[in-house]
């Protein structure tokens, strides 16, 4: 499915970067991995798999890390973050700040250092990660809805933008996902509803493959059984 692909997966360090390495590497990727730290032992280097370590919140830093990667065929923009919150009128600006910086920066700076390589080639991929539960607003949430659509709206907006150049730009919608945070924040949920990492990773994968090609601009929900 993604043979002679190199991609970049950002966010690579947590459970769902984890597991979209695994089914890209199984799927016939080189994996270019990017986040802020990585775990002891979990990242082997070798012809297939590169690792930086990289504060995605600091454009420079993203800048010097794409000069340095080389060529790219797609990127998977997986770093992001989830905390619920008081209600819209009680939202600090430290944690309205935090979704954003989270979830739409380092995005932006992902996109805007890499997106050069990308025309390059003569057909590439975006992978966005936005969430099914920022359709619509949700008490306690809304600093990360609003963060949330802004991933999907710069999805769409992407999309527009360089579909005639070759680059397919989409977005996964999951529900909750099965991860030991969540399993932690709710342990009397039913996680057999949620949707396995695993599960996840072969959309996001199919998505960066040519046979997605027909494919622009599309907020895909992954929702499991929930």
């Amino acid at each position: 499915m993604l043979d002679n692909k190199r991609v970049v997966i950002t966010g690579a360090n947590g459970v769902l970067g984890k597991a979209v390495t695994k089914k890209a590497i199984d799927n016939g990727a080189a994996v270019v991995l990017l986040d802020i730290d990585f775990d002891e032992g979990v990242v082997r280097q070798s012809a297939e798999v590169h690792h930086y370590k990289v504060d995605l919140l600091n454009p420079d830093d993203v800048d010097n890390i794409a000069k340095d990667i080389g060529s790219i065929d797609a990127i998977f923009n997986i770093a992001g973050g989830f905390s619920m919150g008081p209600s819209v009128y009680e939202v600090s600006q430290q944690e309205w700040d935090f979704q954003f910086r989270i979830n739409v920066e380092t995005l932006r700076n992902t996109v805007q250092a890499m997106v050069p390589m990308l025309l390059e080639r003569d057909s590439s991929s975006i992978v966005n990660v936005g969430a099914l539960g920022a359709l619509t607003g949700a008490a306690g949430m809304g600093a990360y809805c609003a963060s949330k659509s802004a991933v999907m709206r710069l999805t769409e907006s992407l999309s527009e933008e360089l579909k005639a150049q070759g680059v397919n730009v989409n977005a996964v919608l999951p529900s909750i996902i099965d991860t030991p945070a969540n399993r932690s924040a709710m342990p009397d949920a039913n996680y057999q509803d949620w949707v396995d990492p695993e599960d996840l990773a072969n959309v996001m994968c199919f998505l960066a493959s040519d046979a997605s090609r027909a494919i622009h601009g599309a907020l895909v929900p992954v929702a499991g059984l929930s």
